[in-house]
């Protein structure tokens, strides 16, 4: 029976393997099978490997999340105690002000449970030996008794005398109270020592928690339905665990007995601020995760997920089991075609497919990038006047400019990519993101060119480099300043005569070449009418459709910009239609070699005739100050303003110079802080400027009014106060010098009003 059966299979294997020879289709199914199941196999090995690098990022991130959701809520019993301080100082002599200094100590904390202030022994000797105040809220009443006695010795408590020892705030370890009622909490206090002037310990404050908030705290949300967050002590005890979920207590005692087993190898997650160990439960065989990470700060408190792999890597389960199938059909379609069609016409009409969707994502490509490009320009028509064109040479260019108005100065940029098509495009976008963020509140272009440098030259593979200028005008006064990383100079237009000269500016390295490249920024005026048009080398490079094949050159384009200077009511719109046409008139049929790109800026704003210009240097010291309200009371005096007005000024300029006071020169060194106020017809301006350390006052965040002060940082009302009662407040760091600018205009009831802004 054997024989006849071995017989019967080598008979079909030969079988099978002539029909293999015969049938190179079948053949080539049969390896592409076992290639796909391969591929099957190292892709599911490598996608549950990014499976578990995933949930070892997304553990790390609700652990963080929850800790410090847990540290804010540590931290807000911490600032109570804190904030209270000078409630304490301030009511210390008198004892019996205590009961009403603990009583406020819990009420400004829905958290905080009770509250003590223990004093050391005969500090009031009216009081007896021991004296120590206890607020606590019952029955949504808030009661405060003294609980020193001979049965309750509070200086033989181990937070007290730690607090004694140590002098500095500690957190206690969790601990069960029960009350009089019977009724049980979980409690954690905070103690703080209260010291003298001479650093003497006075008394120890507490702050009772309750902690029954933290096992919901853990699990209000979990990314898997059946993970559970745990929190223990430093030193491995249960403070809370799971709560209304179905979660197995042997589970829990078998985490936790998991962290406190040192025997158990501790494996490190990528960023080494958590740890994993692998759980699997006896009983069914279940196998999970935990992570454990230990909160920074006091109390060093332990918090730990349980995520179960069956959950982890279910979608992987069916998604193997699925491509399998999938493979499977797919490989039978692929039998078929391999049949019926020939492979040229396969390969002709892929190419087609591409050929077009290639050209689809190309229109989509030019269509963003010409998105990102500003549109028209709107109030602030009477300080200028802006246009621009870019043309790209292909369906995407690397061309780029841009502007935007900050604190009434304009930003604007123009550059050009090396290179062509979509690699310069992209970089195009790159280039426009960078100027933007850099530019969002630095305002030395100097810096912001060596920014864009510096994160154009990492990982610049590709060795691309861009050639860019940077310039910036101030709106009021007209004064431009620029830097210039290998671009064609721009040319001004002059408003009055026929002069068109090229700026000077000074040629520096393209961006993208060395990152610790200097740059240089240089300054320059432009007065009323005159214009300055930027563009790229496309222009002055484009080639004419003769044999000669010249270009357009610098010389030709001056003599266009010559010819529209002389032409009545020149506009930046007219002047870029004049050079555009000529560029086309000149190239011809010839094919465009180039992106080409113009940006033209006419400066029309004329400042009104001067009222008054004076200044006054003062000592950084706050003594200085009715100096300064005499010196500003003699500058409004002179000045069209009613003494409402007035007052605002006087106040936003006392804030400014004290702010300038306090944080331009460090403790113990003496400097000079100068106010210069110029006024005109149109508004008035004070230039505080020190030559103390930098400090950007317009960078410092605004106060949220909206909070109580109890939960409102300190600092940020005084430069709120000068924001809201100036219409701009300018900074710059020049030559070492903190130099603020505040401006206020005569007729404006609202600094942001761009109405305002047209009607001057």
């Amino acid at each position: 029976m054997c024989t006849i059966l071995c017989s019967f299979m080598k008979e079909r294997i030969v079988h099978l393997l002539n029909k293999l020879k015969s049938n190179r289709s079948l053949s080539l199914i049969i390896i592409a099978t076992l290639l796909v199941e391969l591929v099957s196999v190292v892709h599911y090995n490598y996608i549950r490997d990014l499976l578990r690098k995933e949930l070892e990022k997304r553990a790390e991130v609700e652990l963080t999340a929850k800790a410090e959701i847990i540290g804010n809520t540590l931290n807000n019993t911490e600032n109570t105690m804190k904030e209270h301080l000078w409630d304490l100082q301030h009511n210390i002599a008198h004892a019996d002000s205590m009961f009403g200094v603990t009583c406020r100590l819990i009420m400004a904390n829905p958290h905080v449970t009770g509250g003590s202030i223990a004093f050391v022994p005969d500090y009031y000797p009216e009081k007896g030996r021991l004296f120590e105040t206890y607020a606590f809220e019952k029955n949504g009443e808030i009661k405060v008794e003294q609980i020193a006695d001979s049965t309750h010795d509070y200086t033989t408590h181990s937070a007290y005398q730690t607090v004694v020892r140590s002098k500095k705030d500690a957190w206690s370890d969790p601990y069960f109270y029960k009350d009089d009622s019977g009724d049980e909490s979980y409690l954690t206090t905070y103690t703080f020592p209260l010291l003298d002037k001479k650093k003497q310990l006075v008394a120890a404050c507490g702050l009772d928690m309750d902690l029954s908030w933290l096992g919901d705290t853990l699990n209000a949300s979990h990314y898997y339905p059946s993970s559970f967050g745990l929190m223990l002590t430093q030193s491995g005890k249960l403070i809370a665990s799971p709560s209304k979920r179905h979660i197995r207590p042997k589970d829990v005692d078998d985490v936790v007995k998991l962290i406190n087993d040192s025997t158990v190898a501790r494996i490190k997650t990528q960023n080494g601020k958590s740890w994993m160990k692998e759980f699997k439960n006896p009983e069914d065989h279940d196998q999970a995760s935990v992570y454990v990470m230990s909160m920074d700060g006091d109390p060093h408190w332990q918090i730990a997920v349980v995520n179960y792999d069956d959950e982890v890597y279910a979608p992987l389960y069916e998604l193997r089991f699925r491509n399998m199938f999938l493979v499977l059909a797919g490989l039978l379609v692929m039998f078929f075609i391999i049949r019926r069609f020939a492979k040229n016409e396969k390969r002709l009409r892929l190419a087609e497919v591409e050929q077009a969707r290639i050209g689809g994502e190309l229109r989509v490509a030019r269509n963003i990038q010409m998105e990102m490009l500003p549109k028209a320009f709107s109030g602030y028509s009477h300080y200028v006047q802006i246009s621009a064109s870019l043309e790209p040479a292909k369906e995407v260019g690397g061309d780029l400019y841009d502007y935007f108005v900050r604190d009434e100065k304009l930003f604007f940029c123009i550059g050009d990519v090396s290179g062509k098509g979509v690699p310069a495009a992209m970089l195009m976008a790159v280039i426009h993101s960078l100027f933007r963020m850099a530019s969002s509140h630095e305002n030395n272009l100097a810096h912001i060119m060596q920014k864009v440098n510096e994160s154009m030259c990492q990982n610049n593979n590709t060795d691309m480099f861009i050639t860019l200028f940077i310039g910036m005008i101030d709106l009021p006064t007209g004064r431009l300043r620029y830097c210039n990383a290998g671009h064609d100079k721009p040319v001004i237009l002059h408003g009055h005569g026929e002069q068109v000269e090229p700026l000077l500016a000074k040629a520096h390295l393209p961006i993208g070449v060395f990152s610790d490249y200097t740059y240089e920024m240089q300054d320059g005026q432009l007065n009323k009418d005159d214009m300055l048009f930027l563009y790229t080398d496309g222009i002055t490079e484009a080639k004419s459709g003769n044999t000669a094949h010249k270009w357009f050159g610098l010389p030709q384009l001056k003599d266009v910009l010559r010819r529209c200077v002389t032409s009545a009511d020149v506009t930046p719109h007219a002047v870029i239609q004049h050079v555009s046409e000529a560029v086309r008139t000149f190239v011809g049929d010839m094919e465009q070699n180039d992106d080409r790109t113009m940006l033209c800026i006419r400066y029309q704003f004329e400042e009104e005739q001067a009222l008054l210009s004076d200044s006054i240097t003062l000592v950084n010291n706050v003594r200085e100050i009715p100096k300064l309200n005499d010196f500003v009371k003699s500058v409004t005096a002179q000045l069209p303003l009613d003494q409402k007005t007035a007052r605002k000024l006087r106040l936003a300029v006392e804030e400014a110079v004290v702010n300038a006071i306090s944080y331009a020169y460090p403790a113990g060194m003496q400097g000079n802080v100068v106010v210069e106020a110029n006024a005109n017809t149109r508004r008035v301006k004070f230039v505080i400027t020190d030559n103390g350390t930098q400090f950007d006052p317009t960078e410092v965040l605004k106060a949220d009014t909206s909070l109580s002060v109890e939960d409102r940082p300190v600092g940020g009302l005084g430069l709120l106060l000068v924001r809201e009662l100036m219409d701009s407040m300018n900074y710059e760091r020049i030559d070492g010098k903190n130099i603020l600018t505040l401006r206020k205009r005569f007729n404006s009831n609202n600094h942001n009003s761009e109405d305002n802004e047209n009607k001057d």
